[in-house]
């Protein structure tokens, strides 16, 4: 079909629109990528010239920086396994079980999860885990975050194995395999693109969290990297751009790995069913 003039300027006019949207967000990225590799990070898109990495050997140079990184590895896989494995268990005995009232249930925790939350929920918090003798310890942070983040997880998994039909356990127990043996032989590999979905949304969260190890770790060896970042702001509370770039590249790039591996390996495509 032949355009009309009006229509045609109109369809230029809104892919200049789309462009210019695009470019406005690509254009900080671009400067994040390339400013780690500038000597002094200037607010450009010119190619670092000459290109460098001493912002990368200062800033591995500093201890406290690099053991940030390592804990914050610790608390995110940590939190993970706790979370997908809690999740897991939980979502497919809401699911399977007739417990009257289940689905309020699941409501109400994923309510109460999203309302009180953050530094609304902190001193609470803070006291359990100071009544609990955790205080600056890996586990506290582990633990908060997976009560934190469990009621959303359950949610997400608990409709996924929803979708499910009950026929698939039956027909195991039905052949002589124990309830036991049918959620680990049968459902749990039909549920697994969700729970992959579950452990990156929570390894997100926790990585990239301040609050609350910020406030539940005392002692700079436990501190993540999302706290250590300030590390790299002068006396003056000014930040020093060339090493804030370099060590903000480095601590985005587990994530990064994490997302091309799951895509790569899993491709969040829904395989490993069983044909009913």
């Amino acid at each position: 079909m032949k355009l009309t003039l009006p229509a045609f300027i109109g369809r230029i006019a809104f892919s200049a629109l789309a462009a210019l949207i695009g470019a406005i967000f690509a254009l900080p990225l671009l400067w994040f990528l390339f400013a780690p590799f500038n000597a002094r990070a200037e607010l450009g898109l010119a190619l670092p010239d000459p290109w460098t990495l001493s912002n990368f050997v200062t800033v591995f140079g500093n201890s406290f920086a690099v053991q940030a990184l390592w804990n914050s590895f610790i608390q995110a896989v940590g939190g993970v396994i706790l979370v997908g494995a809690a999740a897991t268990l939980a979502a497919y005995a809401l699911s399977r079980s007739s417990i009257p009232g289940k689905g309020a249930v699941t409501y109400i925790l994923l309510l109460f999860s999203s309302v009180v939350s953050g530094s609304a929920a902190m001193v609470p918090i803070f006291l359990i885990i100071s009544a609990a003798g955790l205080m600056d310890t890996h586990l506290a942070v582990i633990l908060t975050f997976a009560g934190g983040l469990l009621p959303t997880a359950m949610f997400i998994l608990r409709d996924f194995i929803d979708s499910i039909p009950k026929s698939y356990e039956e027909s195991a127990m039905v052949a002589g395999a124990s309830p036991v043996q049918a959620f680990f032989d049968v459902a749990l590999p039909v549920i697994r693109p969700g729970i992959v979905v579950v452990v990156v949304w929570s390894f997100v969260n926790i990585w990239g969290s301040f609050l609350i190890p910020f406030i539940l770790l005392r002692s700079d060896k436990n501190m993540p990297a999302a706290v250590a970042i300030y590390s790299f702001y002068s006396e003056a509370g000014t930040p020093v751009v060339t090493l804030l770039a370099a060590y903000s590249l480095i601590y985005s790039l587990p994530v990064i790995a994490l997302y091309l591996f799951v895509s790569w390996k899993f491709g969040f495509r829904f395989f490993g069913g069983i044909k009913a």
